[in-house]
């Protein structure tokens, strides 16, 4: 690459030093000093009272057990629901056809998150529509609980990432080489064979990306289980929030925070590990 190119990447550079890596710093920093409220700035106590309080107190590491549990429960709901319709979206040739279904990928995408869960409450609420059409067709008597529980935030979190998810396997399933497929089938191969050996394998960068995608929205969501789940489901950017907004705890926020990225690292390396096996070390 020619000298003067590097140039281009100054920019980008620059945001992802000051708008990322010194935050990130700034939190591992501030998780070293011992909890005081209301003081925010680095103090230099380099202690690790805060993460040994982490370990010891049960509901801060069953937050994080929960928050990963969750996390990888969503991006297997979206693997499952999120794959026929990118294979439906890859594989229709009418370009008419093609543009009604990515616009109703994408239309999600276009409200705001908040305003999509109050819709998902209007659904899911006892009185909701779901509950209330059980009960006039005399299917149950009572309301089913579909919401403040982990159910209702596992259906929060699919409703908000989805769309990443389909739109992470569109683009790898169009880019499988048909000749691939029409070989098999010539050679007797049906189509579920021809899916299972062929479709599904070449694939799984695409499902391997979208599911590191969706996890990482979900582990870092606050919002969705603060309103789908009533703060009956605590996870560890509840209890982020707890300690920074209500306690003025910087220290211990800013500890949990690092918790937490260390998980979303620990993903993003095990992604890498799992994506070099799927594609025989070409990742």
């Amino acid at each position: 690459m020619r000298p003067a190119l590097w140039l281009l990447a100054v920019p980008a550079t620059v945001f992802f030093l000051v708008f990322f890596a010194l935050p990130v710093v700034s939190l591992l920093a501030i998780a070293l000093d011992r909890a005081v409220a209301g003081i925010v700035t680095f103090q230099g106590d380099f202690v690790l009272s805060n993460f040994e309080r982490f370990f010891n107190r049960p509901a801060y590491y069953m937050a994080a057990v929960r928050s990963v549990t969750i996390s990888a429960t969503v991006a297997l709901v979206c693997v499952v629901l999120g794959y026929p319709l990118a294979y439906l979206i890859a594989k229709t040739k009418n370009v008419a056809r093609n543009t009604l279904l990515m616009i109703l990928v994408l239309a999600a995408m276009q409200l705001d998150m908040v305003i999509r869960l109050y819709g998902m409450m209007v659904l899911l609420g006892d009185r909701g529509v779901i509950n209330e059409a059980l009960i006039s067709a005399g299917l149950i008597s009572s309301p089913l609980p579909l919401m403040y529980n982990t159910f209702g935030v596992v259906m929060g979190l699919v409703q908000f990432t989805l769309p990443f998810m389909v739109l992470s396997l569109v683009g790898i399933i169009r880019g499988i080489d048909p000749s691939l497929e029409e070989a098999a089938r010539s050679l007797g191969a049906t189509r579920g064979q021809t899916f299972a050996r062929i479709t599904l394998p070449l694939s799984m960068p695409g499902i391997l990306a979208g599911s590191l995608l969706v996890f990482a929205l979900s582990i870092s969501s606050y919002v969705v289980p603060a309103l789908m789940g009533g703060w009956r489901v605590v996870v560890l950017p509840i209890h982020i929030y707890q300690q920074v907004a209500e306690v003025g705890n910087w220290q211990m926020g800013a500890a949990l925070a690092c918790v937490l990225f260390a998980l979303s690292l620990t993903a993003v390396a095990l992604y890498q590990h799992l994506a070099r096996r799927a594609t025989g070390g070409r990742a």
